[in-house]
């Protein structure tokens, strides 16, 4: 009954120590795209009424260009300013090819 016990112990803390490396992946390249994203949407060519916050999904071709799913908003004006300044875009730092990822953005009052 002790070896059990121990045992289960032993599998328990090799699992939470699994699941915690698995937690720590590099954040760096995230960090990356996003600033060259947000470099990409910063002075749109219309007013901004309101802060709004959209969820950008999008995801990169093998060429390392952006292709993007869904802007994420419901105003016209600011789905087309999106996708012409995302989609089929090269990227530096681009993402796994056909990953779809989710970039939750926020545009501020100009």
């Amino acid at each position: 009954m002790k070896k059990l016990v121990l045992l289960l112990a032993v599998f328990a803390v090799g699992m939470m120590s699994t699941y915690a490396s698995n937690l720590n992946e590099p954040e760096e390249p995230k960090k990356m795209l996003r600033s060259e994203i947000i470099e990409k949407l910063q002075t749109p060519n219309f007013a901004i009424e309101q802060e709004t916050t959209v969820t950008i999904k999008f995801t990169f071709n093998s060429e390392g260009e952006m292709v993007v799913l869904c802007p994420g908003c419901k105003d016209k004006k600011m789905k087309k300013y999106i996708a012409a300044k995302l989609n089929q875009k090269k990227f530096e730092n681009p993402g796994e090819r056909n990953k779809v990822y989710h970039m939750p953005l926020t545009f501020k009052i100009s």
